[in-house]
Order: C-alpha cells, then structure tokens, then sequence
C-alpha cells in the first residue's frame, strides 16, 4: 500500500469514495442553499417584530406569539450561522487536504527522482520526513474533526424576557399615538372690552334728594 493509500484511504468495498473536489463543490452548493435560508429568517424575524409592535397595545396574546415566532426564527438563524461556519472550515480544509494530495504526489515524483539520482541516500532519513508529514495530516484531521461537531441550542424562551421585551414595544406605540394626537399647547383667550361700563348712582343719595324736597315743599305751604 503506498504512502497516500495510507494517508487519504483507499477505496474500500462499496467502490471509490468522492473526489476531493466533488466534495468541495457539493459543500460550496450547501452554502449557497444556507445562505438563502438565512435571508428568508431575516425577513421573517422583521415581519413578525412588526406584528408583535402592531399588537403591542391592541392585542397582547397575538404579540407574544409573534415574539415567539421570533425567537424560534432567530434560533433557527443561529443554527444555520453556526452550520455555516462548520461547512466553511471543513471546505477549506478539504481544498488544503487537495492541495496537499498533490504537493505529496510531486514530492513523490522528486522523492523518484532523489532514489535515482542518490542511489546511496539514506531511507531511514526520508522515512523520519514522512512520517512527520503523516502526524501533522493526522493532526489537522483531529483538529476538523472536533470543530465540525454541531453545537446544541436550547429549547425553551424565558417568559420574562419576552414580556419585558413587549413591556418596551407597548411603551413605544403608545410614545408614537401621544405625539400624533397631541394638539396645541396655547389656546388665545377672548379679548377684554376697552370700554368702561357707567356707573349706577348709590340708593342712599337718592333718598337723601328726596327727603330735602319734601321738607322745602312744607315750609313754602306754611
């Protein structure tokens, strides 16, 4: 068995696995897919942030659904985010591992090229060489391996957070509705006439007149 039969694997029972670079543009296509998946939750998590406003002070049971409706978009976003990122790096280590398949094969051509030039080179030095290029293969493998692992999200939405959060898109509407309906702050008052009303003559100075005449009048009939 050669050296890159032992380092990549050879075919096995059910014939001839993929190669490096059908693997790499299936992945490449899975990205394209997530990616449209990602902007269809951004536009639905937008959608259902305007119903749980619209409903905020009108309708609290229709806005918590959409909140929740919300948060469960926005879990499904940080999956596929996190998917992302794992097809990301397991693309990139593939199209280094294709790289590395053929920086080996041309090492192999001028390892051929060495043994025949330098038929009295010393093997156990190139075999020192190999196996240090086998252990760090073996290493990057470990090192995608654990990175690729998908990561778990939780299941439940805490109540309080979602009901804090309608608290503030409540007090936001009902800011909106005060400033629309509110009118003018001054309202001009009537103006006060500028002329003086006459004056009414005192009830007492009237009868005061009165008795003097009667008491005139008695002295001219005596």
């Amino acid at each position: 068995m050669s050296l890159l039969t032992k380092i990549f694997g050879g075919g096995g029972k059910g014939g001839k696995g993929p190669s490096p670079q059908e693997a790499i543009q299936k992945l490449r296509e899975t990205e394209e897919m997530l990616t449209k998946k990602q902007e269809f939750l951004e536009k639905k998590i937008e959608q259902e942030l305007q119903i749980a406003k619209k409903n905020g002070t009108k309708n609290k049971r229709a806005a918590l659904q959409a909140l929740k409706r919300k948060k469960r978009y926005e879990k499904q976003l940080a999956q596929i985010d996190g998917t992302l990122s794992t097809i990301e790096f397991q693309r990139e280590a593939l199209e280094n591992a294709n790289t590395n398949t053929e920086v080996l094969k041309n090492m192999g051509f001028a390892a051929k090229a060495m043994k025949s030039a330098h038929e009295n080179m010393d093997i156990d030095k190139v075999d020192d060489l190999m196996q240090d290029i086998t252990e760090q293969q073996e290493l990057a493998q470990e090192i995608s391996d654990a990175i690729s692992k998908p990561v778990g999200f939780g299941e439940e939405f805490d109540e309080d957070e979602l009901l804090a959060e309608l608290d503030e898109l409540e007090q936001e509407e009902l800011d909106k509705n005060l400033l629309e309906i509110g009118g003018p702050e001054n309202v001009p008052l009537p103006n006060v006439p500028s002329t003086s009303l006459p004056s009414r003559p005192a009830k007492k100075e009237e009868d005061e007149d009165d008795i003097e005449d009667l008491q005139r009048w008695a002295m001219e009939a005596m």
